[in-house]
């Protein structure tokens, strides 16, 4: 899951969100953002989900697994 990290901020930043206004957005607290972002932690699930449907592109996407 190396290429996930990398994606989430380059989305991120294409829409011009802080890390905490993106939080706000969708519902996952900002310090779990901010680990994914880093690499700290895992996604899960239903965050992998949230985060593929808020912008727009599929879950393998986002894994690093299609460009």
């Amino acid at each position: 899951m190396r290429e996930f990290p990398k994606r989430i901020k380059e989305l991120r930043e294409e829409v011009g969100l802080s890390i905490n206004k993106l939080s706000k957005k969708i519902g996952i607290p900002f310090t779990t953002l901010l680990r994914l972002e880093k690499g700290e932690t895992d996604i899960k699930g239903d965050q992998l989900i949230i985060l593929s449907k808020y912008f727009k592109v599929t879950t393998d996407y986002l894994l690093g697994l299609e460009d």
